[in-house]
């Protein structure tokens, strides 16, 4: 049902449009790219962490994570590493989850891949990283939760429950940061980026450059295309999850659904003279060639 099709493609366009225009530091989109800067991404560490880093790299150009060669690989968003050897993964989450164990399984999940990825290239155990799995919440992630309800910062270590003050040493930590905690026992510089996350003004040094960070990626019109596209096939692909309703059929179809959802975007938007044949061929990780036979 609903509107005609090319009505339905104006009006998506016109709300990809006005989602970009709205987009905050609070999306993960915008929160990537802005962490792409070494220096931020550092600085925010460093606040979080109360730590000094001399330097920090990404490890993975290609930052696809395989388990194995043949399983389903996960981006991990942020990710990078230290001089030390440290792994940090960083992620923006704004949606507060239907189930309260969301959030600490997914850290588990994102652990065993920092680790296998480790493991893949051939270390020994021995040699696992020290990693850090940091997810900022624009929502109180232990709100069900009755006990120390309301702090801006969680940090989780395996200790020994006979001897909470013995850590095992597993070298793994989870942190979790809630812009809409107190802001008590943590810096005034992640405070203040916690208060930008919540929508206020910028204030202090670091704040301020993560804001003129995210004018500049605003105003990067290859980003807008990029999530405009994203944008749109989200909203085909969530429109068909919707028709097809079942919950069974829907993990599979995703992959393929994805692609074909990418395609139709791409497509539209050289249509439209949005981007060229050759930039929809690149997007869509292949040669013009193959691109254009598909379009035919």
């Amino acid at each position: 049902g609903g509107m005609p099709m090319k009505q339905q493609d104006r009006q998506d366009r016109m709300n990809a449009l006005k989602a970009w225009e709205n987009l905050t530091i609070a999306d993960n989109f915008i929160f990537q790219k802005v962490m792409r800067k070494k220096r931020l991404c550092k600085r925010l560490i460093e606040n979080i962490l109360n730590i000094k880093i001399r330097k920090i790299t990404f490890p993975e150009t290609e930052k696809d994570i395989r388990i194995r060669r043949d399983s389903k690989s996960v981006r991990l968003d942020v990710y990078v590493e230290d001089e030390q050897g440290t792994l940090y993964d960083i992620e923006m989450q704004t949606t507060d989850y239907a189930t309260p164990d969301e959030l600490p399984k997914r850290t588990r999940y994102y652990q065993a891949m920092m680790d296998m990825d480790v493991l893949n290239k051939g270390e020994l155990y021995t040699k696992l990283r020290r990693t850090y799995i940091i997810f900022i919440c624009a929502f109180d992630p232990f709100e069900r939760i009755e006990l120390g309800q309301g702090r801006s910062l969680y940090t989780f270590r395996e200790t020994c429950q006979e001897e909470p003050h013995f850590l095992m040493g597993d070298e793994t930590t989870k942190i979790f940061l809630n812009s809409k905690g107190r802001r008590e026992g943590i810096n005034h510089d992640l405070a203040a980026f916690l208060d930008y996350i919540e929508g206020k003004s910028p204030q202090g040094k670091f704040t301020e450059s993560i804001a003129d960070a995210v004018e500049a990626a605003k105003e990067n019109k290859e980003m807008k295309v990029e999530y405009m596209t994203f944008y749109m096939e989200l909203r085909r692909r969530e429109e068909k999850g919707r028709e097809e309703g079942r919950k069974e059929g829907r993990e599979e179809g995703k992959a393929e659904g994805n692609a074909e959802g990418r395609w139709k975007v791409l497509m539209e938007l050289v249509h439209d003279g949005v981007i060229t044949v050759k930039e929809a061929a690149k997007r869509a990780g292949m040669t013009e060639e193959a691109f254009r036979k598909l379009a035919m």
